[in-house]
């Protein structure tokens, strides 16, 4: 009956955090929708140009800079667009509690 207790209470605290994260990023896109826009055309007209370059000629650091600039304009495109994002750790650990509840 303890060990209930306790997986009761973890999951009550783990929904908590994930409904604060949710509301939080809706806050952030609320208020800030006019610079993402300006950032999304930022990032485009920068991979445009990153595509119409010639990269035969650029030495093996420049390459993999580029590459990195382009991960992290996925990656700050994915944070722009919202959501909540669980890793994989957290949905093991909510099937864990799911199957021992039920």
């Amino acid at each position: 009956m303890k060990k209930h207790f306790i997986l009761m209470v973890f999951a009550v605290m783990l929904s908590l955090v994930c409904v604060t994260r949710s509301y939080a990023t809706d806050v952030v896109t609320d208020n800030n929708s006019t610079s993402n826009e300006l950032r999304v055309q930022e990032m485009k007209s920068r991979l445009e140009e990153i595509k119409n370059m010639d990269k035969s000629n650029l030495t093996r650091e420049e390459r993999k800079e580029l590459r990195r600039e382009v991960k992290g304009m996925r990656k700050e495109a994915k944070t722009m667009s919202g959501g909540v994002y669980l890793s994989v750790g957290a949905i093991i650990i909510i099937i864990l509690v799911l199957i021992l509840i039920l």
